[in-house]
């Protein structure tokens, strides 16, 4: 048995990239150091979370994101409403582009919540993650060449369904990656492709991701990912197996440098567990009080900025 801390594999990358990757410039203008496939693996058994513990996760932040997904919704406001920021910076930059307003995030977060019309307008993300996820839009033929938008796909719904009635199917998968409506996106999907697999009564899954912020990002995928497959495996009666974490670009921003280098710099302490109180009627109905941590004792949070 194996003494080594399930983080340790998350710090061997982390310096791995500084020390190796290939600096390159990006969309943002930053930069970042980067290399191509990583692969880690987290036991999911025992109640076990990838939480990081190098520094203080906010994983009701989390957690509200991967709730606030599956119920389709792309504008902030409701995320603000939960008190989560992490979204506002894409469409406060929108506006202020448009405008040339110079609003701070506090005061845009003020007229989203305080005027219903101005958050319909400036508040929207675009077709992005939850959208996909419940709400994928298909059509259908309407004559003479015309088409019509047909009933959307739930593809939350179909895999539930799938693992319940078919779990060997090698189709047991959701994407966000939508062609036809990247473009419509504040962001394209980073953590695009969920897959999963059953095998003596446990769900394991996958998350590919084709872009991952390894000093931000990486934290919050990690833990949403193996939150959603314990909910999954809940819900169709399956003990959690094992989350297998593959990226793309597995990058660290340039800007971040004082972040990797206190992280390495810590040791890992604590096994966290994640609790969920009771089973809803559906993947649909957890609410955030549905979940709990417990053992965690992490380092102190480390503040860095966001790449936009």
């Amino acid at each position: 048995m194996s003494d080594a801390h399930f983080e340790d594999q998350y710090l061997r990358l982390l310096r791995e990239v500084w020390e190796r990757g290939d600096e390159r410039r990006d969309r943002t203008g930053v930069g970042t150091r980067s290399l191509f496939g990583p692969t880690l693996r987290f036991d999911l058994s025992d109640d076990r979370v990838p939480l990081l513990t190098t520094k203080r996760v906010a994983w009701k932040t989390a957690a509200r994101e991967m709730l606030w997904f599956l119920t389709g919704d792309t504008n902030i406001r409701e995320l603000v409403r939960q008190k989560v920021h992490i979204w506002t910076d894409w469409p406060l930059d929108r506006y202020r582009r448009a405008t040339g307003e110079t609003i701070d995030r506090d005061a845009f977060e003020a007229r989203i919540l305080a005027d219903p019309d101005f958050a319909a307008q400036w508040g929207d993300l675009g077709p992005v993650y939850g959208k996909q996820w419940v709400n994928w839009d298909t059509y259908e033929p309407a004559g003479e060449g015309l088409f019509r938008l047909g009933k959307p796909v739930n593809q939350i719904a179909e895999l539930v369904e799938m693992i319940r009635h078919n779990p060997t199917s090698r189709r047991l998968l959701f994407t966000g990656w939508n062609v036809a409506e990247l473009g419509g996106m504040a962001l394209p999907p980073c953590h695009m492709t969920y897959q999963y697999h059953v095998a003596g009564g446990r769900l394991s899954g996958m998350l590919w991701q084709r872009s991952c912020d390894l000093g931000l990002g990486f934290a919050f995928n990690a833990f949403s990912a193996a939150m959603l497959l314990r909910m999954l495996a809940q819900q169709c009666d399956l003990a959690p197996g094992e989350l297998v974490w593959s990226a793309g670009d597995a990058h660290i921003y340039l800007n971040h440098a004082h972040l990797v280098e206190e992280t390495l710099a810590r040791t890992p302490r604590s096994e966290p567990r994640l609790h969920i109180a009771r089973r809803p009627a559906s993947i649909f109905d957890y609410a955030i009080e549905d979940f709990a941590v417990t053992d965690y004792d992490p380092h102190p949070h480390i503040a860095a900025p966001v790449a936009v």
